[in-house]
């Protein structure tokens, strides 16, 4: 590069003072007072300021008036302390069509710089003033940013580089309103994090800003073509903010509508009882929208992570919003992590996944009967679980934005974190029930590396695997080997199974006349006495303190068929035993059907006697009550009533037998045929009876529970996961209950009128008894003449009975085998042990 010559410096020096001088001149027709800003200035008097030219009065200048210090807001001058459009009395702006192109330059680099460096507004200039048409008049205007429009007077080639810079100032704009808004506590701290991140990014903006405003000072060489050149890459950063800006405002809607209907206390009631989110989803279904209130949580994660993904063919898009993903993801990772490594949920803004019911505590186990505390304690914000990974319309789940939409708010869970949602919802139940326990939890004593709050990096799904890992361990250990879950579940067998029932004919016997009494005569205190007696006099079982006796208030099959018709099943989709109000009636037993008609005829059924309203009940604390809840101690009790009924009526059927065996019922009258064939036929009905009970019960015994318990103890040998386990032990139950046909409505009507039949007949024992007697003795003393013994009434009388046991036998038998063949394979072991009975029936003589 060769030295410039004198000349050259001459004239460049020359150019300078002319754009200097020009730029002056355009400040000078700025200020009030016309006053210069290179002119010689004099001492202050009395709070003025002299010149040779004009005197101004410092307390009037607007910079002054807007903020007393103008070495901190030098450009106060020109800002109005709110929006304000021009009005049409406004001064317009001196033609352009005579000014030289470097001076248009000049004026419009000044105007440019003073429209690009106010966060709030702009700063409106000469030839870039506000776009009247589209002025904003409220927050919600200011955050799609204040437009400004180009003199049309300007030199072409000058406005088109001014069109393509000024959007920049609709996004500084924009974007400042955007963090000064969202800067507000109710946005959560995912949206403080991400507007910390972009303010950093403007300040970044603004020395770039503080940089060109010198050069342009200082430099006579600063062009707008210089302007546009430093200025372009940040044009593009912006502009990406910008749109990230704009959906975000866009897809927030404000909520004060939707809730303008609930009083204070109302909400703070509703909030009590666990209903408050239920209540808001359905008034938003009610109004015909979708899930409103402000953008905040995992909805914002899901929305970064969205465009990060779907704009990484741009390495300055991905790389912007990689970074604002990070920065706003930290709060949200730091939250979810500290949940899976304490179970601690600190959400006050109901950011994260993981939904917490406040009003649930663990003492709800001893009386809930929906197994509140571990299925609703802490849920996922979206209503999945591991059973049905999709409830978006159960109540307490809020509606999507749109159709099909994501959910709004914590509801929303990033697309990265969907197939881990289920792990870190566990692993901070479990650790939750570890610490209910009082055992010292490894996360509450070791701190938590802010290296594993990267939601990008490999090494934050590390540490939920291993939290999840380490949860689930735990608690299985304290569940499997410190409360001795397996023994637990074996004593219930026991007891309720009647694994080793001898403790229950002890006690069926020492009670019997107790039993024998309506369920409102019973006393439960007696029955509870002799129970522990009967446990204390046999074999030595274990647990056995806990068993306590209790009676129902209804007949097992009344209640079972009304469940079953309400539900469709004992317990279907979500565990909900017939929904809503069957659930009540579980604990007491009582019908679930609210039908007058129905009412009135139960008033005219007789009391329930003692033996047909008996069951059994199982103490058990916490932790073990997760897993043995008053939920699966309701299966229990209901194949124990199956199995105990079934054992009442063959001990019926028994002693019905050893009279059988007087000898008035053996004494030879072959002079009397029709009496012998009468006592015959009595004795095969009762051996007919004896053969289906004992076949019912050896298959409910030892074909469906004995090999069900086997399997569940195989897999109890090989759980990994606490989920795992309850969900083997509820699927153990329920298979019991349909194998056991207590699921069929069909099946339990027929089978029921069967044993109601059996056990009439066996009540009916003493009047056979007092008949065949009278029968004996009136042959002993007509001299064995067969007029002597009436048959007619006799007949008929056991006519009814046994065509009443062949009819429910025969449909029972058809019913047993067509459910075997379509819906429940486990009952064709149970239609050969009937076929076999009813085909040595057929053998036996009439």
């Amino acid at each position: 590069m060769h030295p410039r010559t004198k000349d050259e410096l001459e004239q460049e020096m020359l150019s300078s003072s002319q754009i200097t001088g020009t730029i002056a001149s355009v400040r000078k027709s700025r200020h009030p007072g016309g006053y210069s800003l290179e002119e010689e200035e004099e001492p202050q008097v009395n709070g003025t300021r002299r010149s040779s030219h004009a005197t101004v009065d410092i307390t009037k200048e607007p910079s002054f008036i807007a903020e007393q210090s103008f070495i901190r807001a030098p450009l106060n001058s020109r800002v109005a302390s709110r929006i304000v459009p021009a009005k049409k009395g406004k001064a317009k702006a001196e033609p352009l069509d005579n000014v030289p192109l470097d001076i248009q330059e000049a004026m419009i680099l000044e105007d440019l710089l003073f429209a690009l460096m106010d966060r709030r507004q702009g700063i409106e200039g000469t030839h870039i003033v506000y776009n009247l048409d589209e002025f904003p008049e409220d927050d919600d205007g200011l955050l799609k940013g204040i437009q400004f429009s180009v003199s049309v007077q300007l030199d072409p080639s000058l406005r088109d580089l001014v069109e393509r810079i000024i959007p920049l100032a609709t996004y500084y704009t924009s974007i400042s309103t955007f963090v000064e808004l969202r800067s507000h506590l109710d946005y959560g701290l995912v949206n403080h994090a991400l507007c910390a991140a972009i303010r950093d990014m403007l300040k970044d903006y603004q020395t770039l800003l503080s940089q060109l405003e010198h050069a342009f000072n200082s430099s006579p060489s600063f062009t707008l073509q210089k302007f546009w050149f430093y200025i372009h890459p940040t044009l593009h950063t912006m502009s990406l903010i910008y749109s990230l800006v704009c959906e975000l405002s866009q897809t927030d809607t404000s909520s004060d509508e939707s809730n303008s209907g609930s009083s204070d206390d109302d909400d703070e009631l509703n909030e009590e009882l666990g209903l408050a989110s239920g209540l808001k989803a359905v008034k938003l279904n009610e109004m015909g929208i979708g899930g409103g209130g402000i953008v905040k949580g995992g909805e914002v994660v899901a929305i970064l992570w969205d465009r990060m993904q779907n704009m990484s063919g741009d390495p300055t898009a991905f790389k912007l919003y990689g970074k604002l993903f990070k920065a706003a993801g930290r709060p949200f990772a730091s939250t979810v992590e500290q949940w899976i490594r304490t179970g601690l949920l600190k959400d006050p803004y109901e950011e994260v996944m993981v939904k917490e019911s406040k009003f649930i505590n663990r003492g709800t186990l001893e009386m809930d009967y929906t197994d509140e505390y571990w299925e609703r304690r802490y849920t996922l914000r979206d209503g999945s679980s591991l059973s049905a990974p999709s409830k978006r319309h159960q109540a307490g789940v809020p509606p999507p934005r749109t159709a099909g939409g994501r959910l709004p708010g914590g509801a929303c869970i990033p697309p990265f974190m969907e197939s881990w949602k289920h792990k870190i919802l566990l692993a901070g139940k479990y650790l939750n029930v570890i610490r209910e326990c009082g055992l010292e939890i490894k996360g509450d004593t070791q701190g938590a590396d802010e290296a594993d709050w990267d939601m990008s990096s490999d090494k934050f799904y590390k540490s939920i695997e291993d939290g999840y890992t380490y949860a689930n361990r735990t608690l299985l250990k304290l569940l499997m080997e410190d409360q001795q879950l397996v023994p637990r579940l074996r004593s219930l067998k026991y007891y309720f199974f009647l694994s080793q029932s001898s403790f229950l004919t002890h006690f069926l016997d020492l009670s019997a006349s107790e039993l024998r009494k309506p369920v409102k005569g019973v006393s439960i205190v007696k029955l509870q006495s002799l129970l522990d007696l009967a446990l204390n006099s046999g074999e030595v079982l274990g647990y056995k303190d806990d068993v306590k006796v209790t009676m129902a208030t209804s007949g097992l099959y009344e209640w079972l068929l009304k469940v079953v018709s309400v539900s469709g099943a004992i317990a279907g989709e979500g565990e909900e035993l017939g929904v809503g109000h069957s659930v009540g009636a579980v604990s007491t037993g009582e019908a679930v059907t609210d039908d007058p008609s129905t009412k009135e005829k139960d008033k005219g059924k007789k009391d329930l006697q003692g033996i047909d309203a008996l069951t059994l009940d199982y103490n058990v604390r916490f932790p073990l009550s997760l897993v043995i809840s008053r939920k699966t101690i309701l299966r229990y009790q209901l194949i124990f009533r199956f199995l105990l009924h079934l054992k009442h009526v063959e001990q019926m059927l028994t002693s019905m037998w050893v009279d059988h065996k007087a000898p008035n019922w053996r004494v030879p009258t072959t002079e009397h045929t029709e009496f012998t064939q009468w006592r015959s036929r009595v004795f095969v009905l009762r051996a007919r009876m004896l053969a289906f009970v004992q076949q019912i019960l050896a298959f409910a015994t030892v074909e469906v529970l004995e090999p069900n318990w086997r399997k569940l103890e195989a897999k109890l040998g090989k759980v990994t996961t606490v989920d795992q386990l309850l969900r083997d032990h509820v699927d153990f139950l329920d298979t019991c209950l349909k194998e056991c046909m207590l699921t069929s409505s069909k099946l339990l009507r027929v089978y029921s009128r069967m044993l109601v039949t059996c056990s009439t007949f066996a009540l009916y024992s003493a009047h056979f008894t007092k008949s065949v007697n009278q029968g004996v003795a009136a042959l002993a003393q007509s001299d064995k003449e067969a007029s002597s013994v009436p048959m007619q009434k006799r007949w008929e009388f056991l006519g009814r009975f046994e065509t009443n046991f062949t009819h429910f036998s025969k449909v029972h038998h058809d019913c047993v085998q067509f459910y075997a063949s379509s819906e429940n394979v486990a009952l064709l072991s149970l239609v050969v042990r009937l076929e076999n009975v009813r085909t040595t029936a057929q053998t036996i003589p009439p």
